[in-house]
């Protein structure tokens, strides 16, 4: 048998890309992230819907969804989106304010840096689900 160091051994057990995972155990992956912006200006809140890899506008913001998902019902309630921001005016060139994970639960943790807008995310959910409830009578 090898001796191994403690530190060592330690340091293999809690390497970061050991404790990776693409979604969370049990997770429910959406097609659609929901999300909230605020305009500081008029201090409107508006709720908008993003279609993963599909390019959506919120004042000079084109934010795109390239993952979604949500933790299924019998479990604490968390939905969490993967986000791409800019920030696209006529007059200058785009700027990249945000890039990574942004929880439903936390928008503190992971927020947008804008003078005008915030935008957070409020839940994931199926294309398909969308479009075919109807509503109740």
């Amino acid at each position: 048998m090898r001796f191994v160091p403690r530190a060592l051994a330690l340091s293999l057990l809690t390497a970061p890309w050991l404790m990776m995972s693409p979604a969370p155990a049990g997770a429910v992956a959406g097609d659609i992230a929901v999300l909230q912006g605020l305009d500081k200006i008029t201090a409107r809140i508006s709720t908008f819907e993003a279609p993963l890899n599909e390019p959506v506008r919120f004042g000079s913001l084109q934010i795109i969804a390239r993952a979604c998902d949500k933790k299924p019902p019998e479990e604490t309630p968390e939905s969490t989106a993967f986000l791409e921001i800019v920030d696209i005016r006529p007059d200058s060139p785009a700027v990249e304010l945000f890039t990574g994970w942004m929880f439903a639960s936390s928008p503190a943790i992971s927020a947008v840096e804008h003078p005008v807008y915030d935008v957070w995310v409020v839940d994931c959910k199926k294309a398909s689900s969308s479009s075919s409830e109807t509503p109740p009578e």
